[in-house]
């Protein structure tokens, strides 16, 4: 057991940190005026149906509507024996046959808002538990592909299934962390999660709406359910109050978590004692150095998230190729590790250095597929394509680190880059020359930054002479100082 879970908490978020070998694997972050709402359940109010698009636009009493795609519309099996047999779902009608303007339904978030986008949405009801996740109009169980022994399985299948209360009409999902779970730990949470379903439809029967539900546990919480496994040695909170919750929630639902949990007391602040705070800043920037020398870049957009991996001061090996192969290698470990701790999510594609050998490729490729196999986050890797570049997809189910903690630049408008001086001199000159053919002032007064107002007194000068005689009118030039590099005004007088 060699990873412990951090837990900071101050009245405006919670941050949790996962630390293996004295290096941060995953950073989780959660802001109580902006609590992640993925598993939430709400009374939705149908706005829009959109047949072209076979999707519906839901209003849930969120800044935005929320989006339903027509595969996320559940529906029920055709005859078969549920729990142990073979059913299979109906075929799926149009949209505009199932749904209609007005109509309230009950619907689950699976994709927070991001960016522009609204929340996504599924009638398709599930509510996680302990070791269980409950479908209760699934008739169904299934087994976590995580659980790879054939014989572990089934014999999870017949624990379950001898708890099972006799008027059971949903289905259940066994998570990884149910591989060891007694028959007790299992009828405990088909209890708690039978009951949460009762409450839920009672709520709904009563509320308008855009109610909420159900919500899912806090981030503290969702930490003893979701992140503690067998490597986890200890879970350390900072805040008696939330330490306190903690222990009395691993007493009712996670018993075996409780003996690791611990107020930590310490004068020192716990991220800064582990170098939390610096692994941060670390995750916001775009260059990311490696041991050897090489470095990472890594660039995140709205379509996809690229990686660029180079050699940098590198030149320990032998030959070149040896350099280039096991610069590679590393950045697959690094790699890995920095798509947990950004959460990075969407269509990623690698760069790494050009590999002559097919076998450095192949090393390679199967290194980083080792190194992804931990990630909690459901990861696709499809390998080489005709240019050298790794395609792969990583499930995005919320913001990243950077969308959560940092916001577009307002003088570059989240494009990295601004023109320069020089740039915005032309434009300048073009702008006036294009309103003297319109109007006809006494005089054009440019109101610009100080570094271009000083380039039209200086290298510019001539330029803006030449265009003062060509129009026949005087331009005079205006220092102010809110205005960016980018922003000018040209004044009529």
């Amino acid at each position: 057991m060699n990873e412990e879970i951090l837990i900071n908490i101050t009245p405006q978020e919670t941050r949790v940190a996962i630390v293996e070998q004295g290096a941060v694997q995953e950073l989780h972050v959660e802001r109580t005026l902006s609590r992640g709402r993925v598993g939430n359940i709400y009374l939705g109010k149908i706005a829009r149906v959109l047949p072209g698009m076979q999707s519906a636009f839901i209003d849930i009493g969120l800044e935005r509507a929320a989006f339903l795609h027509v595969a996320d519309i559940w529906q029920p099996r055709l005859p078969g024996n549920g729990h142990g047999g073979h059913s299979h779902q109906a075929p799926v009608q149009p949209i505009e046959k199932m749904l209609y303007e007005g109509q309230t339904l009950m619907v689950q978030v699976i994709k927070d808002p991001i960016g522009t986008k609204g929340a996504r949405l599924s009638t398709q009801i599930s509510i996680a538990g302990r070791t269980l996740v409950y479908l209760p109009q699934e008739p169904h169980i299934g087994i976590s592909q995580k659980i790879e022994s054939e014989a572990e399985r089934e014999a999870i299948r017949a624990r379950l299934t001898a708890v099972l209360p006799s008027d059971e009409s949903g289905g259940y999902i066994v998570r990884t962390i149910a591989e060891d779970a007694s028959s007790e730990e299992l009828a405990n949470d088909v209890a708690y999660l039978r009951k949460t379903w009762t409450t839920l439809k009672a709520l709904a029967m009563r509320s308008p709406p855009t109610t909420l539900l159900h919500q899912d546990l806090n981030l503290a919480h969702r930490v003893l359910r979701d992140f503690v496994t067998d490597n986890t040695s200890k879970i350390q909170v900072d805040s008696r109050e939330t330490s306190q919750q903690l222990s009395q929630f691993a007493a009712e639902f996670t018993p075996a978590v409780s003996s690791r949990l611990h107020h930590y007391t310490g004068e020192r602040p716990l991220f800064d004692l582990y170098n939390i705070e610096a692994e941060i800043l670390r995750a916001l920037s775009r260059r990311v150095d490696l041991k050897s020398g090489g470095y990472l870049m890594i660039d995140q957009t709205e379509a996809m998230t690229t990686i660029d991996v180079n050699t940098g001061g590198y030149v320990g090996a032998r030959n070149f190729d040896d350099t280039i192969f096991r610069t590679n290698l590393e950045a697959t470990l690094t790699i890995a590790r920095q798509l947990r701790l950004r959460n990075l999510g969407g269509i990623i594609i690698i760069d790494f250095i050009d590999m002559e050998s097919a076998e450095h490729r192949e090393a390679v490729l199967s290194e980083l597929k080792k190194a992804l196999a931990r990630d909690r986050t459901r990861v696709t890797v499809n390998g080489f394509s005709q240019l050298g570049l790794v395609e792969m997809t990583r499930k995005r189910t919320r913001e990243s680190l950077a969308h959560v903690l940092c916001e577009p630049c307002e003088v570059c408008a989240g494009k990295g880059q601004l023109k320069t001086s020089r740039t915005v001199c032309y434009d300048i000159l073009r702008e006036v020359l294009r309103e003297s053919r319109q109007f006809n002032p006494r005089e054009f007064r440019v109101v610009a930054s100080q570094t271009v107002i000083d380039l039209f007194l200086e290298e510019e000068s001539q330029h803006l002479a030449m265009l003062c005689d060509f129009i026949g009118k005087p331009v005079s030039l205006q220092v102010e100082s809110n205005l960016s590099q980018e922003q000018y005004d040209i004044v009529l007088m």
